[in-house]
């Protein structure tokens, strides 16, 4: 049974950092596809960036392209998501999540296994 636990949400001032962590067990991630999403009140849960797990290819949305980066390490099977420069928007739950497949998407329906979510809030 795939788990994933996150880890290292926060309160944080407008142009400060944080950094969430993903533990992932269960199985063996190299085939995998390793995603962060956000969900703030009142709306959809949306793509914040992926990693392929066996080549380490990433992929941003947009909005934080510039300011996260997404990393993994395979001898603790965990992936980061180093997040800088946050903005008072950046607040929201965050889900770390997987799928099988080495093909990114962004939509959140195609991921089979999801954390129970780490609570980012950012103040201005």
């Amino acid at each position: 049974q795939v788990q994933l636990v996150e880890s290292g949400g926060g309160l944080v001032q407008a142009g400060g950092s944080l950094r969430l962590s993903c533990a992932a067990s269960g199985r063996t991630f190299n085939s995998y596809t390793m995603g962060w999403f956000r969900q703030a009140p009142g709306k959809e849960r949306e793509f914040v960036a992926a990693i392929i797990w066996s080549g380490g290819s990433t992929y941003y949305a947009d909005s934080v392209k510039g300011r996260f980066t997404f990393s993994r390490d395979n001898a603790k099977n965990t992936v980061y998501l180093q997040m800088n420069s946050l903005k008072p928007e950046d607040t929201a739950v965050y889900y770390c999540a997987a799928r099988s497949g080495g093909i990114v998407l962004r939509d959140y329906k195609y991921y089979n296994y999801w954390g129970q979510g780490t609570q980012v809030t950012v103040s201005s």
